[in-house]
C-alpha cells in the first residue's frame, strides 16, 4: 500500500472520529447544533439519544478502518471504505443535503479508488 493510500485512508478514519465526537459530545452545543442544521437546542435535546447511536456506529466506522490498515487486509480496506461510500449515498438521500455525499463519500471514494488502483 503506498503512502498517499494510507493517508487517504487514515483521513476517512479521523473524519469519521470527528463525527462520533460531535454526535455523541457535541450534538447539543453551539457547534454541533450549526454544524447539522438543528431547529433548536430543544429539538437537539430530544434528539441526543439516536444522535448519539449515530456517533456511536461513526465510531466503529473509524476503528474497523484502523484495524483494516494495521492488519493491511485489502477485503476489509474495501468492505469498511464501500460501506463510508454507502453512508453517505444513504445520508445525503434521504435528508435531501447533498453535502454530505461530499463530506462523506467522496473522501472514501478516493480512498478506495487509490487502494484498489494504485
Amino acid at each position: 500500500m503506498t503512502t498517499l493510500t494510507i493517508i487517504l485512508i487514515l483521513l476517512v478514519a479521523i473524519e469519521h472520529l470527528y463525527f462520533l465526537v460531535l454526535e455523541m459530545f457535541l450534538w447539543t452545543s453551539p457547534k454541533g447544533i450549526k454544524t447539522f442544521g438543528l431547529k433548536s437546542k430543544d429539538f437537539a435535546e430530544a434528539t441526543k439519544a439516536l444522535a448519539a447511536n449515530q456517533g456511536l456506529y461513526n465510531g466503529f466506522l473509524s476503528a474497523g478502518i484502523i484495524w483494516a490498515i494495521l492488519t493491511n487486509t485489502t477485503q476489509a480496506i474495501t468492505f469498511f471504505l464501500v460501506c463510508v461510500i454507502i453512508a453517505g449515498i444513504y445520508g445525503a438521500y434521504s435528508t435531501k443535503k447533498t453535502r454530505i455525499f461530499y463530506i462523506q463519500s467522496i473522501p472514501a471514494i478516493f480512498a478506495l479508488t487509490s487502494h484498489l488502483f494504485i
